[in-house]
């Protein structure tokens, strides 16, 4: 490691089947291509224990890229006008298969990583029922900024891929929602230059989000 890398905690994080379903589609289940960082930073507190028991200046990157997709049919309990459960309804659901979310946490990577390998509740992305499974390591990072690929980015700092508009944090009493502008490209093979990122050795960009903290990452 030279005197201008750092050292990040790496997490990889894979599930056979995930879904991230698109709030901005009333009616029908159509996943987003990527899960938003408000999905990552509840993976993050829940290992912790609850937002209550995360710095809440923390901040991460991440990258993620799915070997699929398709459609099944599932059965969901919706509420009607007043808020009370209505009749099930059978929809078609669309999901991704072969997950792999990498995430990268530079600070306090000693805490992260025991929180992590012994997390206060079970670790899952989407549902309920998508646990994943995860590998940790300590690895540098360099100062030259990395290449677009799979990662998600804020808007400007990345140009490639489609433009998202994103839940960065949520309020605990889920009454408010930080939405911001995103870039993810679903291929992964975008090689143009990610403006003040990290990079890994092979050249992925990593680039750190607006922090997910619902006590700071409600900006209005």
């Amino acid at each position: 490691m030279t005197a201008t890398d750092t050292t990040a905690l790496e997490v990889t994080l894979t599930a056979p089947v995930v879904s991230f379903r698109n709030p901005l589609y009333a009616g029908v289940q159509v996943t987003l291509p990527c899960p938003p960082p408000a999905t990552v930073g509840g993976l993050l507190a829940a290992a912790a224990g609850g937002w209550t028991r995360v710095d809440p200046g923390l901040r991460f990157a991440m990258a993620f890229r799915a070997g699929g997709k398709g459609v099944d049919y599932e059965t969901y309990h919706p509420l009607d006008a007043s808020g009370k459960k209505a009749s099930p309804t059978p929809r078609n659901r669309e999901f991704l298969t072969d997950a792999v979310l990498t995430v990268w946490l530079l600070d306090e990577p000693e805490a992260w990583q025991r929180r992590l390998r012994r997390p206060v509740w079970p670790l899952r992305l989407g549902r309920s029922q998508d646990l994943v499974g995860i590998r940790i390591e300590r690895i540098s990072l360099r100062t030259t900024p990395g290449s677009q690929r799979s990662a998600v980015v804020p808007d400007g700092a990345g140009t490639a891929g489609t433009l998202l508009r994103l839940p960065t944090a949520i309020a605990l009493g889920r009454d408010r929602t930080q939405w911001d502008a995103y870039r993810f490209d679903s291929s992964g093979r975008s090689e143009h230059p990610v403006t003040g990122s990290w990079s890994t050795t092979d050249g992925q960009a990593v680039t750190l989000l607006p922090t997910s903290h619902p006590d700071t990452g409600l900006r209005f």
